[in-house]
């Protein structure tokens, strides 16, 4: 399970970010949350940890691919166990 974003200590200016990037990195590292860039006040950028950006992604990438199953299963797109086997060559 991921960490709950807390907005209250997980936003950080992109100034504190140029005068001291090594300690930016540490806090998200050590809280295992993301961390809200600002710009003049304005969300900018989430910085995360990269093997909590590869989970996000794969979890994004396997949604999308339920997604696509479940809209040809609405279209009438779909196949027979047999027919599977035998296109994959698995008979």
């Amino acid at each position: 399970m991921r960490p709950i974003v807390k907005f209250s200590e997980d936003v950080v200016p992109i100034g504190d970010l140029k005068v001291n990037p090594g300690r930016v990195l540490r806090r998200v590292g050590e809280s295992g949350r993301p961390v809200l860039l600002t710009s003049r006040g304005r969300g900018v950028a989430v910085m995360q940890t990269l093997p909590d950006y590869e989970a996000a992604q794969e979890e994004r990438d396997f949604m999308r691919a339920v997604l696509a199953g479940l809209f040809d299963l609405e279209e009438g797109r779909e196949l027979s166990l047999e027919d599977a086997r035998r296109r994959l060559g698995l008979d």
